[in-house]
């Protein structure tokens, strides 16, 4: 049953998606439990498992250690007192007032400060849940992929906690864009894999992990950083994230006495997004807005808007929306946010487009730096590349806001790995 402050359904509410919603009786550490995926990890026709069958045993593997594990009372305790002692949690909500006034509208615009989480982004909730799972099940080496870095900064931190080795796959643009990230997981004792094949970005460093992680899948552990991949990692990922939204939707009522009429983060693979929308899904009077980059134009190599003008197609083991050429290729994608250049996106944010629960739109790495430098100067926050995308598409709204609307976006990480960047392409 749907909340009394949900409002009326919209048209193309579907009972499937009204499943989705979560049950109160069996809140843990990792978040409640939800109908979608199904058994063979598919969210409507999305996900699933496009796999060889030995390395499905082994998804399968993953998939029930997982589901077994996340219900002993030593896991689920072990998490909920490192995400309050250590990561930092119940992360803030803060009213942007001066950027709100800036923006011109009537709108106002509120951010979940995940940026200032421990290691500075939303990807150390799931880096901890994923390391402590691999130690758990006895793994004795941790495989990851990171674009921007954030995800191979929090990997890092979380197997040093944990005291299991840890090897990053990075694409060589983004090690030299990102340089003070590199230094970091360099510090925290990863091993790094600079992969120079292909377009040097996300995509390949994806390609350069999975065969990594293929050479031993016994004892490795293959940590995924989005909600992206064969299933059980969209479903796991998304589920270390949801305490993005539980905590959102309760302090967003608490300091207002609402709901936000949007709730409103950037998309590359998706983590981010799905944490923060979880809280909401079953609230139909907020719009859920996720914000893809359409990098220097809408040529092809030129963005990576993969829900905004892709198709269904598969890679990396699952179905979801991609960017692919008439052989079923992925194609070449940009976005000046490292973390958001990947040609597809994660399988249940297909299926919310599909069903209408979610809406999908882009911005440009002009805009992109706008509202960088906008959040900077008006109110001493520096956001990630990544989050400016949806801080944007915020600005461009609120400008146009004829009546009194409440923005709340997912600030999902700070913009420390990227100054340097902004700096010199703006000539500061």
């Amino acid at each position: 049953m749907l909340p009394k402050d949900a409002g009326p359904r919209p048209r193309n509410w579907p009972a499937q998606v009204e499943q989705m919603t979560t049950t109160p009786e069996r809140v843990s550490p990792i978040g409640a439990v939800q109908a979608l995926p199904d058994t063979g990890g598919f969210f409507g026709p999305y996900g699933g498992q496009a796999v060889p069958p030995h390395l499905k045993a082994i998804m399968d593997s993953i998939a029930d250690a997982y589901l077994a594990i996340r219900e002993t009372d030593a896991y689920q305790q072990e998490l909920a007192e490192l995400h309050t002692h250590y990561v930092g949690r119940p992360s803030p909500i803060y009213h942007a007032r001066r950027l709100s006034a800036h923006a011109g509208g009537q709108a106002e615009i509120y951010l979940k400060r995940e940026d200032l989480n421990h290691t500075g982004a939303h990807k150390i909730n799931h880096a901890l849940g994923e390391a402590l799972l691999a130690k758990h099940m006895g793994k004795t080496r941790v495989i990851a992929e990171t674009g921007a870095g954030q995800h191979g900064v929090a990997m890092a931190t979380a197997c040093a906690l944990a005291g299991i080795p840890c090897e990053i796959h990075m694409g060589a643009i983004d090690i030299a864009k990102e340089h003070p990230n590199v230094t970091k997981m360099k510090i925290l004792g990863a091993r790094i894999v600079n992969v120079d094949s292909g377009t040097r970005t996300l995509k390949d460093a994806v390609d350069s992990a999975f065969e990594a992680y293929l050479k031993d899948p016994e004892n490795y552990f293959y940590a995924i950083g989005s909600v992206v991949g064969p299933h059980p990692f969209p479903m796991m990922v998304r589920d270390f994230q949801a305490i993005v939204g539980r905590e959102a939707r309760q302090q967003f009522a608490a300091m207002t006495g609402a709901l936000p009429d949007y709730v409103v983060a950037c998309v590359g693979g998706g983590s981010n997004a799905m944490g923060i929308f979880s809280g909401f899904m079953d609230a139909p009077s907020v719009r859920l807005v996720g914000v893809e980059p359409s990098g220097r134009s809408l040529a092809i190599g030129d963005h990576a808007a993969t829900l905004s003008l892709g198709k269904p197609g598969t890679m990396h083991g699952f179905h979801s929306y991609m960017l692919q050429d008439d052989q079923g290729q992925p194609q070449p994608v940009h976005s000046i946010a490292s973390g958001l250049d990947y040609p597809s996106v994660g399988p249940e944010h297909a299926y919310l487009k599909d069903t209408g629960r979610a809406e999908y739109h882009a911005v440009d790495d002009r805009a992109c730096l706008d509202a960088f430098m906008d959040l900077s100067r008006f109110e001493g926050i520096i956001p990630a590349l990544e989050s400016a995308h949806a801080l944007a598409w915020v600005l461009q709204q609120a400008r146009k806001a004829d009546r009194r609307l409440r923005y709340l976006i997912n600030l999902s990480g700070r913009g420390d790995k990227d100054a340097d960047f902004v700096a010199e392409t703006l000539g500061l």
